[in-house]
């Protein structure tokens, strides 16, 4: 709970997060020493924490009166056997992220928690400025070379069905061609999950571009994948393709359109807007090939 405060939304890092951290010998508390640890581990991997965060505990032995007593910093097993608090308190810099308070005593006075207060911020500080801070200063900027990484981007919901495509051949090409995952949620919220950070931008600009209102003026690349007599299909992503009428393929008169084009060949187009039946047009003459 201590680090809670501190994670980043859903929204900039969609990831779960889970912390293991395993103690081989203990005369103190394990359970700040896993703070310290565990928003360390965070930074390490790439998590965008907003601020470390440690944790310290403090004890007390009591007197006969009120007045007579002493809080102990950093308390050990046998201060925290035979003393009357276990006081823990977590956070950064600029506030407490958690406390957890035991006693054995019926209660504490203001001055009691006041000190125990001021002096587990003076440990906190010293913690994670002297001891944490030379180990890992800030996160860092990606999550580890191996680790799956997450892409998020949102489109109109409208346009869900044109990236899924009929039965889903759409977004199955696309994530055959590019060897990712694709998750998309109902508010057009679209999660692309993999491992290699070039192949999720292919898929991610496949997915803008199936996406994007083309207007006139706009260059594509795409792939020649039908000729006919009038022209060429060009398939720009996967189920999206434009048509180049034969009289805008090159600046020279043809007479055939095979006799430029062939199936496979990639070629860049300029659009030129949707024609009445809101088919794209596409033309080639316009653009260095």
């Amino acid at each position: 709970k201590a680090l809670v405060p501190v994670l980043p939304p859903e929204e900039e890092f969609p990831y779960a997060i889970r912390t293991v951290s395993e103690t081989f010998e203990s005369n103190g508390s394990t359970s700040q020493a896993s703070i310290c640890a565990s928003s360390m581990s965070l930074m390490a991997a790439g998590v965008p924490i907003k601020k470390a965060v440690a944790g310290i505990s403090a004890g007390l032995v009591t007197g006969e009166t009120d007045d007579d007593y002493i809080v102990l910093t950093d308390i050990q097993g046998l201060e925290d056997f035979f003393g009357d608090m276990d006081f823990k308190v977590a956070g950064t810099h600029e506030g407490i992220t958690a406390i957890q308070m035991d006693i054995k005593i019926h209660g504490l006075t203001r001055p009691i928690v006041e000190e125990a207060i001021r002096k587990t911020k003076a440990a906190r500080t010293y913690i994670l400025d002297e001891i944490m801070k030379p180990a890992i200063e800030e996160p860092r900027k990606e999550v580890g070379k191996y680790a799956p990484k997450i892409v998020q981007i949102q489109i109109d919901p409208e346009k869900i069905g044109d990236v899924v495509g009929q039965r889903g051949k759409t977004i199955n090409a696309i994530i055959e061609q590019t060897g990712v995952k694709i998750d998309i949620s109902d508010d057009g919220a679209v999660s692309v999950c993999g491992t290699d950070q070039e192949s999720m931008n292919k898929a991610v600009e496949m997915i803008r571009i199936i996406t994007t209102d083309y207007e006139e003026g706009m260059i594509l690349t795409g792939k020649v994948v039908s000729i006919k007599e009038f022209g060429a299909f060009i398939e720009f992503a996967p189920g999206k393709e434009g048509m180049v009428h034969i009289s805008k393929i090159c600046k020279e008169r043809i007479k055939r359109v095979e006799d430029i084009l062939t199936l496979g060949d990639k070629v860049t187009v300029k659009c030129l807007g949707k024609d009445k039946m809101g088919r794209i047009s596409f033309s080639m003459k316009d653009v260095v090939q």
